[in-house]
């Protein structure tokens, strides 16, 4: 399967955070993902860059928050995560890269 130049543009980067990385252990790794980026979307994207096979999607929109900087009241990106459960077996290292 060769990966199509639409699929870099839907996975952002890879979540490397300390919940992230618990979830390795039940097959499951989390990535940014374009704000409009549906499920199906991130599976074909997954399945071709990573070559495994995708069990499921889960998907979550966090809201940016509303900061202070430099006395001026601005809001931070808000940002779409998905959770990707893995077949059994399929294996992803984030830390590698693409």
């Amino acid at each position: 399967m060769s990966a199509d130049p639409r699929h870099y543009d839907i996975i952002v980067s890879p979540v490397i955070t300390e919940k992230a990385t618990n979830l390795t252990e039940q097959n499951k790794v989390v990535f940014r993902v374009a704000p409009k980026a549906t499920k199906p979307q991130i599976k074909e994207a997954v399945e071709r860059l990573f070559d495994v096979k995708v069990t499921g999607v889960n998907t979550l929109t966090t809201k940016g928050k509303k900061k202070f900087f430099r006395g001026q009241r601005g809001q931070r990106s808000d940002v779409k995560k998905a959770i990707v459960t893995l077949a059994e077996g399929d294996t992803i290292d984030v830390t590698t890269g693409l």
